[in-house]
């Protein structure tokens, strides 16, 4: 098989990566996409003065404002998505000793 960058005759983007402190946090929801799926909840989150979009099935995000926190995002023409489960805290390793 030939290189695993393309999908159809489209080239695949590379991922982004942000990481920045955590400035606001607000959720919305839950919300039902369909029968028998399980409630989903929608944040906007700002990092460093970019806003970011997030939808999960966890109604708690294991960050809270003012973490340095680290994910990967699409641009949409929707904004910004961050990928599910890749939003966390950013360790620096000069923290550890």
């Amino acid at each position: 098989m030939a290189s695993g960058f393309r999908r159809g005759n489209r080239k695949r983007l590379p991922k982004l990566e942000a990481r920045g402190e955590l400035q606001e946090l607000e959720r919305e929801g839950p919300f039902k996409e369909w029968l028998g799926m399980p409630d989903l909840y929608r944040y906007r989150l700002v990092v460093d003065g970019e806003t970011y979009s997030y939808q999960t099935e966890d109604s708690e995000l294991p960050v809270a404002i003012g973490d340095r926190v680290v994910f990967r995002y699409k641009e949409t023409k929707a904004g910004k998505w961050v990928d599910r489960n890749s939003l966390g805290k950013a360790i620096d390793p000069s923290n550890y000793q």
